[in-house]
């Protein structure tokens, strides 16, 4: 991206069916900015993170399941996941997010 530019990031990216698209924008040594757009039954098994990761659903809406417990992100929506927590993605139709990694002071 241009620094000193607007870009909507739901026109950034076209979704893959049956695939997941991403596209790192930022990247540096306190964390990372990603778009991501996931096509309808697509899925991340569980895993964690060392840094804490703020989710911004951009369109459609998302299942995201933390600590065993399912949570449901809707466009325009923002969902913290805590660093070190667990947790898994699911798509049930397409969705797009922006999600931001960073590290937390601890």
């Amino acid at each position: 991206f241009e620094k000193g530019k607007s870009v909507n990031p739901n026109d950034t990216l076209n979704y893959q069916p049956n695939g997941i698209v991403s596209m790192e924008i930022l990247h540096n040594n306190q964390g990372s900015i990603t778009l991501f757009a996931f096509g309808k039954g697509q899925q991340l098994s569980p895993h964690s993170a060392p840094l804490d990761a703020l989710l911004q659903v951009t369109e459609g809406e998302m299942k995201i399941t933390v600590d065993d417990i399912e949570h449901t992100v809707k466009a325009g929506e923002i969902f913290m996941i805590p660093s070190g927590h667990v947790h898994s993605v699911k798509a049930e139709q397409d969705f797009k997010m922006m999600i931001t990694m960073i590290k937390s002071d601890k």
